[in-house]
């Protein structure tokens, strides 16, 4: 049977709600039952249950894998909003303004363990090589954080670190994901990789197209303010691409910009975006997510499977790269 992006999210909403994990104290639990409730996109187990899919009807066995992946993914967004002191998290408060900061470090703690519980109890003559992908997934997004970390205290940071930063703390998730769902549903090893390889590129365009967003996309439509990169001097591709080919008075411009600290944010945010249109780097970052896009087309296209059931994954992901528009 072939399910939709919505059945299985539904299914997948389901199983993930069912799951006891929480013992005493209440204190430490209720924090993470708070960031896995229902109202985010499960992006991550809905890729992972398509892939799943797209090789066996019997999807069923691979809900502990996302479940685990769905966990580890929130571990990382509680400790990033932590390191980022941000308010907001899904349109409620993060779990560390909710609750306090030790609240929010020993919650992220747990969680992992919680996690790798699940994936232990996998059901599949791959687990151990499931586990092993996950948890080396997982210290890869580490590294990316601690490169983001380092990429604020450098002024020498280039595109192809950023990429490469992304690739870390985005992509090789959706990778994961992906490979993850294949192997449990018993595809074979090239194509498994090249699923690996199709999350990838589609994880570097959406994280892309998520900064481009941030800066010229509708606030109505991607569901928060815009702006808010540039108000943080977040060392983008956008800003970084503006760096590499600004001319000596645009780059005293963005450095103007990033002093600034005036009551009207709305003046930087509109300076900056100046200069990239000055530039044109929203054009280039255009067509890097389209060659991205594209790239990952291909590979989808290699994997051998019947192209309805490749299908549903393709008209997802294109769903996925065209919100906020």
């Amino acid at each position: 049977m072939l399910y939709s992006p919505d059945e299985i999210r539904e299914r997948f909403e389901t199983f993930f709600q069912s799951l006891d994990y929480s013992h005493e104290p209440e204190t430490l639990y209720e924090p993470v039952r708070y960031i896995l409730s229902p109202g985010g996109k499960r992006i991550r187990p809905v890729l992972l249950l398509l892939a799943t899919n797209i090789f066996s009807d019997e999807i069923d066995d691979s809900l502990l894998a996302a479940a685990g992946i769905e966990i580890l993914h929130n571990f990382s967004l509680i400790h990033d909003d932590l390191m980022d002191n941000a308010d907001m998290r899904r349109g409620i408060p993060t779990v560390h303004k909710r609750w306090n900061r030790n609240a929010a470090i020993l919650a992220g703690d747990v969680m992992p363990m919680i996690a790798c519980r699940f994936l232990s109890d996998i059901e599949c003559t791959r687990r151990k090589q499931i586990m092993d992908l996950v948890l080396e997934t997982f210290i890869g997004v580490c590294d990316g954080q601690q490169y983001d970390m380092d990429f604020e205290n450098r002024n020498d940071v280039t595109t192809e670190e950023y990429i490469e930063m992304i690739r870390l703390k985005t992509s090789i998730v959706i990778a994961a994901c992906l490979k993850a769902g294949a192997l449990m549903g018993e595809a074979s090893e090239l194509d498994a990789s090249l699923l690996y390889r199709f999350g990838e590129k589609i994880g570097l365009a959406f994280q892309l197209q998520d900064d481009l967003l941030d800066v010229y996309g509708d606030p109505v439509v991607f569901g928060k303010k815009i702006g808010g990169d540039i108000l943080c001097n977040k060392k983008t591709y956008l800003y970084l691409s503006a760096r590499a080919c600004a001319n000596a008075a645009l780059h005293e411009e963005l450095d103007r910009w990033g002093l600034y600290a005036g009551p009207d944010p709305q003046s930087k945010i509109d300076g900056v975006k100046a200069v990239y249109d000055a530039l044109g780097v929203k054009e280039q970052s255009e067509r890097l997510i389209g060659e991205l896009f594209a790239e990952a087309m291909g590979v989808l296209d290699a994997v051998g499977a019947p192209t309805e059931r490749k299908t549903i994954l393709k008209k997802y992901v294109n769903s996925m790269m065209n919100r906020g528009k």
